[in-house]
């Protein structure tokens, strides 16, 4: 990776591997693959354990095609997996995506799927192609674990302090690794999963600070209260359908409840600040892990020993997020993150749905209680979504607002913290843009934390998982950031537009099932476009059916990065498109 330089191994026939270097290779140096556990490493196992070409592709397909466990494979032909140094980084990339689609989303030189159809017989000029892919590979995983150095440095930390192999896990098998060895350490056995009944019912228990003023509250509590939930025939428990179809009013705003938590109901819709009034976003923080450890609540399979561990998790965090430690707060809020998702998985040892329910409906609740003392003070709450609100406060008012917020902390013993914006303008709760009132940070990698913005679903580089560009495909990125630059300073769309230079910028990545097909080339199953001039009346369609890849009309096919800038970029498509993202952020309704 430092150097650049390439081994590669090949066995074909009358051609013998160099079994001996391969093993060398293996066992001399750290490795770094991408779904290399369940399959490099088996197949190169295999490989160094002298099995032919035949066997090779037969393990192939009983992993690949078959979904036979690797393990298993191994055993078969009486073989055990290479202990060796090795990094997988599939489950530390968030969500589950292929190398290609994470290649992509970095903005990789070159986008290719496999030139030939698996099991074809290699020709010599053949073998030389898919030996060139296989280097395109290579580059991908070195650009993905570049992306992944931080949270992987993370692992390696808490790999050393907690005396476990971290470095190939995703945030959720962290945190549940982390937590069985620290119980394992104190209880002297290493937690099992849960056996939990299909069907098991139990209700949720109110927390004594559960409070409503209101006789509308009081009814939503009661039903609450009463409404029973089932673990379900896979073992996860959702909303009762009496919980999930509640539409909850609160003045003029509407609220509805989801395992996911809490949610307004408003459109199209801009908020702006003014002399006499603000818009003041008031997050909890650490919300569920602070339910979680204010009531002393426990997977009870697990006992009260996972508490304190898991508030070492939690403190951890926290000192890290309050000493500027960024990368480190990120990495351990999703990690936390993670293992509260856990608590609904009943293939985890954290698996728990009581303990699910008993948290996210108490983060709402209480939510809900906050919203209820605002309007009924006489402010405003303009929206809110599963740990926070965001109200209109007067300016003359700011002293009931703060003891508001107060009083709420002081019964409930969560903390707040707080963010005051400019300008709201949202298309719903899930996709919106706020202006910071405090500016930006001219060192941010992201133009939105540059010019002090807040960005959420559509408007956002990032996707939600891990706050990164890895969760989330690049679609026309250049018409966001003429918005964001419009409304922080004015700037005209075209402007921004015309004046930017970088196709990445320009470009749209997606994932087609059965590939792709653009008058008549074959681009694969990852794909890139830009719109283009020249392009208007063309669109890429699957291979499968010949039906329309969505939002490919004028789409020009960019599988590989050009040196310059095209000269045919369709500057208008893009300058609509973020005149459509105004319009449907309600900034043409003032």
């Amino acid at each position: 990776m430092v150097s650049g330089k390439v081994v590669d191994f090949e066995l074909c026939p009358g051609g013998q591997l160099n079994v001996a270097k391969l093993r060398w290779v293996m066992e001399s140096f750290l490795t770094i693959g991408f779904n290399s556990w369940d399959y490099d490493v088996p197949l190169t196992t295999l490989a160094i354990a002298g099995k032919s070409c035949s066997q090779l592709f037969s393990a192939t397909e009983r992993i690949i095609l078959q979904g036979e466990r690797s393990g298993n494979v191994l055993r078969s032909f009486k073989v055990k997996k290479l202990k060796i140094d090795h990094i997988d980084l599939i489950e530390v990339a968030p969500l589950r995506a292929s190398l290609k689609i994470y290649a992509g989303r970095l903005h990789t030189q070159r986008m290719q799927d496999l030139p030939f159809v698996p099991g074809t017989i290699l020709s010599p000029e053949q073998q030389a192609i898919v030996r060139w892919y296989c280097v395109n590979d290579l580059n991908s995983t070195a650009l993905l674990y570049n992306e992944l150095k931080e949270p992987i440095a993370l692992r390696e930390s808490m790999s050393r302090e907690y005396d476990v192999d971290l470095r190939s896990k995703s945030d959720a098998q962290v945190a549940e690794a982390v937590i069985a060895h620290e119980i394992w350490k104190l209880n002297g056995h290493r937690p099992q999963r849960p056996q939990i009944e299909p069907g098991t019912a139990f209700k949720y228990n109110v927390p004594h600070f559960i409070q409503y003023a209101s006789p509308t509250m009081q009814w939503v509590l009661d039903r609450v209260r009463q409404t029973w939930f089932f673990v379900g025939a896979d073992g996860t428990v959702g909303m009762p359908q009496e919980l999930a179809d509640l539409k909850i009013p609160i003045a003029q705003g509407v609220y509805r409840m989801g395992i996911g938590g809490l949610h307004s109901s408003e459109s199209t819709v801009i908020h702006r600040a003014g002399p006499e009034v603000e818009l003041r976003d008031v997050d909890v923080e650490s919300y569920y892990p602070a339910i979680i450890l204010n009531q002393g609540l426990f997977p009870q399979h697990l006992g009260t020993a996972f508490l304190p561990v898991y508030g070492q998790l939690v403190a951890r965090r926290l000192t890290a997020k309050h000493t500027g430690d960024k990368a480190t707060a990120s990495s351990l809020k999703i990690t936390i993150n993670g293992s509260f998702g856990k608590l609904g998985s009943p293939y985890s040892a954290l698996y728990s749905p009581h303990l699910l329910i008993q948290v996210t409906l108490t983060g709402q609740l209480a939510l809900l209680m906050l919203i209820e003392r605002f309007e009924m003070a006489g402010f405003t709450v303009l929206s809110a979504n599963t740990d926070g609100v965001v109200i209109e406060c007067p300016t003359n008012r700011k002293d009931e607002f703060e003891a508001i917020v107060k009083g709420w902390e002081e019964q409930t013993r969560f903390k707040t913290e707080e963010t005051k914006y400019k300008m709201v303008l949202s298309r719903d709760v899930n996709n919106y843009i706020a202006i910071k009132e405090k500016g930006g940070n001219e060192k941010a990698r992201f133009l939105d934390e540059r010019l002090g913005c807040k960005t959420k679903g559509a408007y956002c580089e990032r996707g939600s998982a891990s706050n990164s560009v890895l969760s989330k495909n690049p679609t026309a990125l250049v018409s966001s950031d003429a918005v964001i630059t419009f409304l922080t300073n004015g700037t005209p769309i075209h402007q921004t537009v015309r004046a930017c230079t970088d196709i990445r910028r320009f470009i749209c990545v997606r994932s087609v099932t059965g590939g792709a097909v653009k008058n008549g080339v074959f681009l694969g199953k990852s794909i890139r476009w830009y719109y283009a001039t020249d392009d208007r009346e063309g669109e890429i369609v699957y291979a499968k059916n010949g039906n329309k890849v969505p939002r490919s009309e004028g789409a020009k096919p960019l599988m590989v990065l050009p040196e310059a800038f095209p000269d045919d970029v369709d500057y208008e498509w893009y300058e609509t498109e973020a005149e459509k993202i105004l319009k449907e952020l309600g900034y043409y309704q003032d």
